[in-house]
């Protein structure tokens, strides 16, 4: 195909010139590159390379003089000629930089050749280009496809060529397994994927079983996600009593990479309106890659690390963003003007650590004085609040911080800090997740001093009547109440109905971040305007046993 390219080039070079008095070693050097000549060509061509004697023909010598040294594997002196033909407008400039891509791929630098390609897809030469890149690549290691697939992944011969040499593999790295997953949702739709039909179709990827585990394989019903599971189903009840028309399709990831591979290639996957799940981050991962170049909705339902997804447009937090819990913590303490002394304590798990870090950043730049700060463990829960004097005795008053603020879901810290600050006079904030509120040694009306603050992470209003309702449902359905994660479950298909739902134009993804604040049903709300997450993060207080936002 590329000689072909080459020979209809020289065509219409031919063509253009016949007329003019042409110097005699211009048609001689013709006549042996079509003889195969072609060291004897580029001697007959390399005289009349002078623009300023020859003009406009001296491209053309440089051209056909290029030509023949890359047959010849003379790739330094091809490049040299076609160098200066690609930066200045003539007749043959595209069918240059399709001679010069060439040339840098014979010369091993393959990511300027692929920098012309970019600029040759929209032209008349793309199908010879897409054949050119893709027999180069597809005889390359994975290395330089997989290091440099966001500047180039636009070509479609270098994905394919991508693909090919993963499916070849017998064993892929994390990264190649990413991509991979990414590469199998390109192509799955041609345009940008907009809601096809009035029948919300969800397919939910979540780990119920443990692939490994050698015993028959069952559905435990306390798990989490189990737990998350059944408000899912129950919220999708909800939507069709109200009308939605839903179709709702499960997986089990069981926790095996290849199994998932598997999911991924059902159809119904790839006609999916929206992909919740799943939950570990090497399964989440693989999904999202997937997702985003299928571009269909992902939603990872319970996490709160979006810096592994930052640069997707597809993929979701249901949750606050690590980034959002801080922003919300730094704005109420702002407005409630307790002081400028800050003391944090945080457990060792990966949201807690991040939270700690950018909230120590986040509070510097608005003049608060960090006085303490430890990662906090059962053991050392207590002495965390003694080194502050917050004690059990008229010392308190001289505690060292206006408020106190704890970053941790674990009960055996929550347990030791609820036990001593019960045991104390100080009436000190302190600002604790509001997983706290779950526990079932916790009793903050036995305080006391109203101590404890509650950061919103899509809290349950538990005291509404939406929430009695579903109480009562999930009870009647399962025999038992809910749990936070089916709360959340339920929760999470509310937002996405209401958004399906919505008389705002585009796709599912575009009205997830179009809209203001959206009051929840069984949480407080949600505020997905141009982020990923939910940026609404309210820190409650209590009062009269009902939370109440502190700002």
């Amino acid at each position: 195909m590329q000689k072909l390219v080459f020979l209809f080039a020289f065509f219409l070079v031919s063509i253009q010139l016949s007329a003019q008095n042409l110097p005699q070693g211009y048609e001689r050097g013709k006549v042996l590159l079509n003889s195969r000549s072609y060291a004897e060509a580029i001697s007959a061509f390399e005289p009349l390379m002078n623009s300023d004697e020859y003009g406009n023909l001296a491209n053309y010598a440089k051209f056909y003089a290029a030509t023949a040294a890359l047959e010849l594997s003379r790739t330094e002196e091809a490049i040299g000629w076609l160098q200066p033909l690609v930066s200045q407008t003539w007749t043959h400039q595209n069918e240059s930089k399709f001679l010069l891509a060439k040339a840098y791929f014979q010369n091993q630098q393959a990511a300027e050749a692929l920098r012309l390609v970019l600029e040759l897809q929209k032209t008349d030469l793309n199908e010879s280009v897409q054949n050119m890149v893709y027999d180069y690549l597809v005889q390359r290691s994975p290395d330089f496809l997989t290091r440099n697939i966001r500047e180039f992944q636009e070509i479609p011969a270098y994905r394919a060529a991508l693909s090919t040499i993963l499916t070849e593999k017998n064993v892929l790295s994390s990264d190649e397994r990413s991509l991979y997953y990414e590469l199998k949702g390109m192509g799955i739709t041609g345009t940008e994927a907009k809601i096809k039909d009035q029948i919300l179709d969800l397919v939910v990827i979540l780990p119920f079983t443990d692939g490994n585990n050698s015993r028959l394989e069952r559905v435990d019903p306390s798990s989490f996600t189990y737990e998350l599971f059944q408000g899912i189903r129950l919220g999708v009840s909800q939507l069709r009593k109200e009308g939605v028309k839903v179709n709702l399709i499960s997986f089990d990831s069981k926790r095996d990479l290849a199994h998932l591979r598997n999911i991924l290639e059902d159809p119904a996957v790839a006609q999916a309106d929206l992909i919740i799940g799943p939950i570990y981050p090497e399964e989440a991962d693989l999904v999202s890659a997937f997702a985003e170049n299928a571009q269909i909705p992902f939603i990872h339902p319970l996490s709160n690390l979006a810096d592994r997804f930052e640069d997707r447009a597809f993929s979701f937090l249901f949750r606050p963003s690590v980034s959002d819990l801080v922003d919300g913590v730094v704005s109420n303490l702002k407005g409630r003007n307790w002081g400028k002394r800050i003391a944090i304590g945080y457990s060792g798990s990966t949201r807690d650590v991040q939270m700690s870090e950018l909230l120590t950043a986040k509070l510097a730049q608005e003049g608060f004085d960090l006085v303490a700060k430890m990662e906090l463990n059962p053991g050392n829960a207590a002495k965390f609040l003694t080194d502050l004097r917050v004690l059990p005795s008229r010392d308190s008053a001289d505690v060292r911080a206006n408020q106190v603020i704890v970053l941790t879901d674990d009960p055996s810290i929550a347990q030791p800090t609820l036990s001593y600050i019960e045991s104390v006079t100080a009436n000190v904030p302190i600002l604790v997740m509001d997983s706290w509120l779950g526990f079932n040694f916790a009793n903050y009306e036995m305080l006391e001093f109203p101590n404890f603050f509650f950061i919103s992470n899509n809290t349950p209003r538990f005291d509404s009547q939406e929430m009695e309702d579903f109480r009562q449902d999930f009870y009647d359905r399962y025999l038992i109440f809910p749990s936070i994660n089916a709360i959340l479950g339920s929760e999470l298909i509310h937002w996405v109905g209401a958004n399906f739902s919505s008389s705002t134009s585009g796709t599912l993804r575009d009205r997830f971040a179009a809209g203001e604040f959206l009051p929840g049903k069984l949480t407080w709300g949600f505020d997905f305007k141009d982020s990923n997450s939910n940026q609404f993060v309210p820190v409650f207080g209590m009062e009269a046993g009902e939370l109440k936002p502190i700002n």
